[in-house]
C-alpha cells in the first residue's frame, strides 16, 4: 500500500440523510398577500371572506402554510392570503400569516385546565345569550362570561331571550350596579296563541322589535354570541342574518338545550353599517377561567371593588379571612339587594381558580336560578 497512489474515487463519502442542503429558516414576505377575514374553520379548511367591504366580497376556501401549523386561527382573525381568492369552485388559497388580533376571547374546559382555547378573534362585543324559561337561565355563567369580556378588553352585552315565557326583571337586578348593557327579546306568537304551547320550541320566530332592538345594539360591531344550548342563539342569528343555521329545543327530562350547532360561524347582517358581524357559537356549559389571574378576577367585580380598599394586605377574601371589609360592604343599607349573591359569586369563582373546589360543584351552586 505504501507505493500506491490514492485519486479522488479512493473517497467515499455518505450521503447526507437531511438532504445535501441545509433548509433556510428564511420564508417569503408574501408582500402581495390579500387581507381576508376568517368566517368559518372545519377540520382543516378556512373559509374567508376577501374584500369585505369592498364592491365585490368574494368566500375563498383556504388551507394554512406550514409554518403557522402551531398557531391558531379562529373565526373572527384577518389573515393574509395567497394564491387563487377568485372565489370560484375548486379553488383553494393559502394563509400565510395571521394579522395582529385586536381582542382574543378565550376559555378552558374548568378553572384549573392550564390549556387555553380562544374562541373568537377581533370581536368588540360579547353577547351573553340566557332564556328567561326554558332552560332556566343561571347568574354564574354571566358572572363568569362578564370576567372573560373585561379579561379579553370586550364590552359585555346580556341579552334575555324568550322574555314572552317569563319576566327577566328580577334576574336582571343581580348585574343592576353594573355597566353592562342588556337587551331583551321575545318570540312572535300568533294570535290567540298561549305562550306556553310553545315552552320548548325554538322554530317560533323573533317578534320584529325584539330584533330592532338587538340590531341597534350589535350596529358596527363585530359580536360573538355564546351561551347554552337551547337559549335562541341560532334562531336569533338565523333572524338576523338570513341564514339557516339548525336550532334546537330544550330535553324536557333534563331541562338543557340540546347541542345543534357544532362549529363557530361568522356572518353579515343585513341592514347595518360595513363591519357588523354576528358570531354564532356552539352551546356551552362550563366557561374555564384558568387563564384568568385572581387580581383581575376581583377586578371584574367592579361594584365590590371599592370595599377592598379596607381589606388588610394579602386578604385571600374568603368567608373566614380575618378583618374582609366585604362582609360588612354588602350588608350596608345603601347595598343594592344583589350584593350578597355577588359576594358569594366572587368568592366561589376565587376558590375555583385555587383548586379549592370542584368546577361543576361550584357552578352547581353559583348559578342557582333566580326566579
Amino acid at each position: 500500500m505504501a507505493g500506491r497512489s490514492w485519486d479522488e474515487s479512493d473517497v467515499r463519502v455518505r450521503a447526507n440523510k437531511r438532504g445535501s442542503r441545509p433548509r433556510t429558516k428564511q420564508r417569503p414576505a408574501h408582500d402581495d398577500a390579500v387581507i381576508a377575514r376568517v368566517v368559518a374553520v372545519d377540520r382543516g379548511r378556512y373559509t374567508c371572506v376577501v374584500d369585505e367591504d369592498g364592491p365585490t366580497p368574494r368566500t375563498v376556501l383556504c388551507v394554512r402554510a406550514k409554518e403557522l401549523r402551531r398557531q391558531p386561527i379562529v373565526p373572527g382573525d384577518r389573515v393574509g392570503v395567497v394564491g387563487d381568492v377568485s372565489g370560484e369552485a375548486d379553488t383553494l388559497a393559502r394563509i400565510v400569516r395571521i394579522e395582529p388580533r385586536s381582542t382574543v376571547l378565550r376559555r378552558s374546559a374548568d378553572d384549573t385546565d392550564p390549556v387555553e382555547r380562544v374562541i373568537v378573534a377581533n370581536a368588540d362585543r360579547l353577547v351573553l345569550v340566557l332564556a328567561a324559561a326554558s332552560p332556566t337561565p343561571r347568574t354564574g355563567f354571566v358572572d363568569r362570561g362578564l370576567v372573560a369580556a373585561w379579561d379579553a378588553g370586550i364590552t359585555p352585552v346580556v341579552c334575555m331571550t324568550k322574555t314572552d315565557l317569563q319576566d327577566p326583571t328580577e334576574f336582571l337586578e343581580h348585574f343592576e350596579d353594573l355597566d353592562v348593557l342588556t337587551v331583551t327579546t321575545q318570540r312572535a306568537t300568533e294570535r290567540g296563541q298561549r305562550p306556553e304551547a310553545g315552552l320548548h320550541d325554538t322554530s317560533l320566530e323573533v317578534s320584529p322589535e325584539s330584533l330592532d332592538r338587538l340590531r341597534a345594539v350589535l350596529d358596527g360591531h363585530v359580536s360573538v354570541f355564546l351561551g347554552p344550548s337551547g337559549v335562541g342563539k341560532s334562531t336569533l342569528v338565523n333572524a338576523l342574518t338570513g341564514s339557516q343555521r339548525a336550532t334546537g329545543g330544550v330535553n324536557d327530562v333534563t331541562g338543557r338545550g340540546r347541542h345543534t350547532s357544532s362549529s363557530a360561524l361568522a356572518l353579515t347582517v343585513p341592514g347595518t353599517r360595513p363591519g357588523t358581524w354576528v358570531v354564532d357559537t356552539p352551546g356551552i356549559r362550563s366557561l374555564g377561567l384558568a387563564h384568568v389571574a385572581e387580581e383581575d378576577l376581583l377586578n371584574a367585580f367592579t361594584d365590590l371593588v371599592p370595599a377592598t380598599a379596607d381589606c388588610p394586605r394579602g386578604c385571600l377574601h374568603t368567608e373566614d379571612s380575618p378583618g374582609c371589609a366585604l362582609d360588612a360592604w354588602v350588608h350596608r343599607p345603601e347595598a343594592s339587594p344583589a350584593a350578597p349573591g355577588r359576594l358569594e359569586s366572587l368568592r366561589r369563582l376565587l376558590a375555583a381558580s385555587r383548586g379549592e373546589t370542584q368546577r361543576g360543584d361550584s357552578e352547581k351552586r353559583l348559578g342557582q336560578a333566580i326566579t
